[in-house]
């Protein structure tokens, strides 16, 4: 720091002399942002670049400098906290990023009906009130082969609902293998808690035995439910057992309890053609003898965020009563987004062309390096700092945990952490993934119609960078 007697005027001293709020706001260029933007906004614009002078950013030194700091302030002030970026992680089904895209029909069909009035609880063939409960249920029955189907806002709220239905105050019997922990530290026993249930343990947490839950459900007086969670974010191996929902099926009718299927990832066709295998779909598990099966909409599925419960229909009776349900309806958007990624499973092979998440997974390696090759080409001479390289996506989501897709990435081996930083931050953002000191940019999970903001997004990010 510049000492007393230096000619040149240190730092502090020009933080003495900022100017105030109403000398900025009588600039010329903002005064202009007062044209476009309201104007508590710009003040609160000016008192934020003034406050980041006094916290020890660089003081502007002329006018200019202030309206652009002050421009700066307003763009972030303004900026939307939900917006659009590129995934380019190779994890397909990012839950940070919002899981599952939708396809066209989908987005199609909630612009269609948030225009306007809708018969989300209007009957119209009978002229009076109705059920939002109705809307899907038909294509969900038909697409699994379940005598009928419930929607909620999304699959925890589906477990809730099920347990504290069949088994409030009563035992609900699942595997210590099974108490999974899914994202965001949620665990499944803390969830079937707080359905009023009581946790009832059986086996071990590598072997759980048929006669395990046999002697669980001795006592049908304190048994309300056996539940099976499918372990669809991580895999057990070695010295393993558990007890199938088909070998569960004659002891849980024996004593007069539901079996409910917690399938998560929502998978309605096979991928076998895609190189994925072990997934249940939920025809199968319900073919099984699960009672009811919950499971995601914003997963394999690739619909919106929901809750899916299919099944037997006097308990889907049941569950649809429970005063809980209304805590955990779903929206007229999410209805629709749901109904028209439903009705792309009639034609499977049209499912898997336009639902977005298995179009991405069913992608060629072939062609994605040919599109890599197309995106060095259009970031020009700067993409030079670039190699085409091998590279592993995977489903994320909770699906498929040991499923390695081959992929090809865009891989940047210099300031890898700066580049990350810069297309993280740029417009629209850029999420890749660093590894081994290189930052890769995986093509798995980019959207071919994204193909040209990415370019964009590069070539930004690296121009002027060391």
């Amino acid at each position: 720091m510049i000492r007393n007697g230096s000619a040149a005027p240190n730092q502090v001293d020009r933080r003495r002399a900022l100017p105030s709020v109403n000398a900025l706001l009588e600039l010329r260029g903002v005064e202009s942002l007062l044209e476009r933007a309201p104007r508590a906004a710009v003040v609160d614009a000016v008192r934020t670049a003034l406050d980041s002078a006094r916290s020890g950013a660089l003081v502007p030194s002329d006018d200019d400098g202030w309206v652009a700091a002050i421009e700066q302030s307003l763009a972030r002030a303004v900026q939307p906290s939900l917006r659009p970026l590129i995934n380019a992680t190779g994890v397909v089904l990012h839950t940070n990023l919002g899981r599952a895209p939708l396809a066209p029909a989908a987005i199609e069909a909630m612009t269609r009906i948030a225009g306007g009035y809708s018969n989300l609880e209007y009957d119209i063939d009978a002229g009076k009130r109705g059920s939002r409960y109705a809307h899907c249920a038909s294509l969900l029955r038909e697409l699994t082969g379940a005598e009928d189907a419930l929607v909620v806002n999304n699959c925890a709220a589906a477990l809730v609902l099920a347990l504290n239905t069949v088994a409030n105050g009563r035992g609900a019997i699942i595997s210590r293998g099974e108490l999974v922990e899914i994202g965001g530290s949620f665990r499944i026993p803390d969830i079937m808690e707080r359905s009023g249930a009581r946790l009832i343990e059986v086996g071990t947490t590598n072997r759980t035995h048929l006669e395990d839950y046999e002697r669980a459900l001795a006592d049908a007086t304190t048994a309300g439910a056996v539940m099976k969670v499918h372990r669809s974010n991580f895999t057990i191996e070695g010295f393993v057992a558990e007890a199938s929902v088909a070998a569960l099926r004659p002891i849980a009718e024996k004593a007069g309890v539901p079996i409910i299927h917690d399938l998560g990832s929502g998978l309605l066709i096979p991928l076998d053609a895609l190189g994925l295998t072990g997934e249940p779909t939920a025809r199968d598990a319900l073919r099984d003898g699960a009672t009811i099966v919950t499971m995601s909409g914003d997963k394999l599925l690739g619909g919106p965020q929901a809750g899916i419960i299919v099944g037997e229909r006097t308990t889907i009776a049941a569950l649809r009563a429970n005063p809980l349900a209304r805590s955990y309806r779903v929206d007229k958007l999410t209805l629709a987004a749901l109904e028209a990624t439903l009705a792309l499973y009639r034609d499977p092979e049209r499912a898997l062309r336009e639902i977005p998440i298995l179009a991405m997974l069913g992608t060629s390696v072939e062609a994605l390096r040919q599109r890599a090759g197309r995106l060095r080409d259009a970031v020009g001479p700067l993409a030079s700092r670039s190699d085409i390289v091998e590279s592993e996506a995977s489903v994320g989501g909770g699906a498929f945990p040991s499923a390695r897709i081959p992929s090809i990435a865009l891989a940047f081996d210099k300031n890898a952490a700066e580049l990350e930083g810069r297309l993280r931050l740029g417009e629209p953002a850029v999420i890749g993934r660093v590894a081994d000191e290189k930052l890769l940019i995986d093509l798995r999970t980019v959207g071919v119609g994204d193909d040209a903001a990415l370019a964009l997004a590069l070539g930004a990010a690296l121009h002027g960078a060391p």
